[in-house]
């Protein structure tokens, strides 16, 4: 793709077209406050639920040429001639700028504003489409373990089904009060490095606590950027969709930086890499 026809960068942070049609009550709010994730069974219309589907699976398949550059295997690193195990497109927006103009959108940037504040702000979104008979699991993490350790963050993720989200196929799960805690020992999924996926070191926390979170079609979950979270394989005859929305109060230096040796371990790993086909 060229210069002339690349796809320009979502804006984000411009001010929905649309006024919110649902919000969050106060219950829902101190819920996630003290638990670090949400569950609600509509974030936007039923009206909406198949338009939104619609552009979701033209992304990955009619277009996915498109969004190749984007287009990565959350399970393993792309191989020439292999089948990705878990398909996600990140900045899926880029590709098909409609999804910031839906209700969906308006809906959740409100959200968001009603848990971390007025200061909060969509930052980016991408698209997970676990196949059907698909028997990888997305381990548990959490999201915090991807970003820059040197810095402080106010953050948290919307997760929406585009079909009923169930154990079978894959909802999400969370451990309650997660999101308290410091950044937990992680590791390149199958502590592959050259895995772009992390997951929590296996034995490094007790996840006897968890909860499944089942939700209708255009359902949400709401989690903390330290909330520890998981999905389990899609065992459905369909693709489990997911649309991913990110969000951002502030993030700022930390006095005392932190290091997080997975990603070293993956950075030098992709740089060796690299260095092996020049």
């Amino acid at each position: 793709m060229n210069a002339m026809t690349a796809p320009q960068l979502p804006n984000y942070g411009a001010t929905p077209p649309l006024r919110p049609t649902h919000l969050l009550t106060p219950e829902q709010i101190a819920f996630y406050h003290e638990h670090g994730y949400l569950a609600i069974d509509a974030i936007m219309p039923v009206a909406e639920i198949e338009t939104v589907k619609a552009i979701y699976d033209r992304l990955f398949h009619e277009d996915s040429s498109k969004a190749d550059g984007d287009l990565y295997d959350l399970n393993g690193a792309r191989e020439a001639g292999k089948k990705i195990s878990i398909p996600q497109i990140l900045q899926p927006a880029k590709y098909a700028p409609e999804l910031l103009q839906t209700q969906m959108v308006a809906n959740l940037k409100a959200m968001m504003k009603q848990l971390h504040g007025d200061d909060t702000k969509m930052v980016g979104d991408h698209a997970i489409n676990k196949p059907a008979h698909n028997a990888a699991a997305t381990p548990w993490h959490q999201d915090e373990a991807y970003w820059n350790p040197a810095k402080e963050y106010s953050s948290l993720s919307v997760w929406i089904p585009l079909q009923p989200a169930t154990t079978v196929n894959g909802c999400m799960h969370f451990v309650p009060g997660s999101h308290r805690n410091e950044i937990v020992p992680h590791r390149p999924i199958g502590d592959n490095p050259l895995t772009p996926g992390l997951e929590v070191v296996p034995g490094a926390v007790d996840f006897s606590s968890a909860v499944a979170c089942e939700l209708p079609a255009g359902g949400a979950t709401f989690h903390h950027g330290r909330t520890l979270h998981y999905t389990p394989p899609n065992n459905s005859e369909d693709y489990r969709r997911a649309y991913i929305a990110m969000g951002s109060a502030y993030e700022k230096p930390l006095a005392a930086p932190r290091s997080f040796p997975w990603q070293v371990r993956q950075r030098v790993a992709r740089e060796a890499a690299k260095a092996a086909k020049a």
